[in-house]
């Protein structure tokens, strides 16, 4: 006992001395009454796994939330099925998945992205009732929500896969392409320029007032379709290839109208004259714009992606095998 007490004195006399530091009750910061602990977070998701992507949710559905009812007050929700189908269409690129999560600094499930798009796409389809109704003021914040959440390429995206407007050069030509198969062909059209005569002041014409007369339209025939510096009937002697390049200019009602210069390569004459035929209709298309829905609807400016069947191994063809006859 009398060591265990001696013990005791020894660990009393080399421990260091505690002492508590006096803070004046002026430097004790005052909490709201009723209040224990540390003070509460700032976000009511701090103890979530995933704060920033559920801080981002709860924003948009606090935006979605305020926006209908803003519409409804403004009596635009809900909207009939006639009025909903004559809105505008909706384009919208959202950053991927990836893009998300790097700016939630978080891993980001697919489950939680589709949430996330989902949500913006109802957001955004409130801004499109709201900006056709002309509520400029709460379509603009909608838009800045929206904008947080759009691609940067958003543009370059867009014009994905959208076939280039072709204009006319200096000299009114125009230059289009056609595919068909392994054929390319490159086309050049001009419009014949009809001739102007010259009528002199002292004429008969010009004394009965026929100045402006004009000479009638020169008969011109399919041999100014040049394909690689040769005329056509003698590139394409079988009639049916002549008859797939000409049906554009018969179709338009402009057989004879225009010089056409054409530069084809690869395939056979059925690929070439197809690929041919279908620049002479993207060419009518950028001289008349008026023919570019009847060209679409008939198929004649659009290239046939059918090819050619690719041979297989252990086989003749591409789907030909061999007969075995037995002995």
């Amino acid at each position: 006992m009398n060591v265990f007490r001696q013990s005791l004195r020894s660990s009393a006399l080399t421990r260091p001395l505690c002492r508590t530091v006096y803070i004046p009750p002026s430097q004790i910061p005052v909490r709201p009454s009723g209040q224990r602990g540390q003070p509460a977070p700032e976000s009511p998701n701090f103890y979530t796994a995933r704060p920033a992507y559920y801080d981002q949710v709860a924003s948009l559905e606090m935006a979605i939330a305020t926006t209908r009812t803003s519409l409804k007050n403004l009596h635009l929700l809900p909207l009939p099925d006639f009025a909903r189908q004559s809105l505008p269409p909706l384009h919208p690129i959202w950053k991927t998945q990836a893009e998300m999560a790097t700016d939630f600094q978080d891993k980001l499930t697919s489950t939680r992205y589709r949430r996330m798009t989902k949500l913006l796409n109802q957001l955004n389809d409130y801004h499109r009732i709201a900006e056709t109704a002309g509520h400029l003021t709460l379509a603009g914040g909608i838009r800045s929500i929206v904008d947080l959440f759009e691609a940067g390429n958003k543009e370059a995206r867009l014009s994905r896969g959208k076939r280039k407007k072709v204009v006319l050069d200096e000299y009114g030509r125009s230059y289009t392409v056609g595919k068909r198969k392994t054929s390319s062909a490159r086309v050049w059209m001009i419009p014949i320029q009809e001739p102007v005569q010259e009528v002199e002041s002292n004429s008969p014409q010009a004394l009965l007032g026929l100045s402006d007369v004009k000479p009638k339209k020169p008969t011109v025939t399919p041999a100014t379709i040049l394909v690689n510096n040769i005329p056509l009937n003698e590139y394409f002697p079988i009639p049916g290839d002549r008859e797939r390049v000409t049906r554009p200019l018969k179709a338009a009602g402009a057989l004879g109208a225009y010089n056409i210069f054409a530069l084809v390569r690869g395939g056979g004459t059925t690929g070439q004259s197809d690929a041919l035929g279908v620049g002479i209709a993207k060419g009518l298309v950028v001289h008349n714009p008026a023919l570019e829905t009847p060209f679409r609807r008939s198929k004649l400016s659009r290239r046939d992606p059918r090819m050619v069947e690719r041979k297989k191994t252990n086989l003749l063809k591409a789907r030909k095998a061999r007969t075995w006859v037995k002995r």
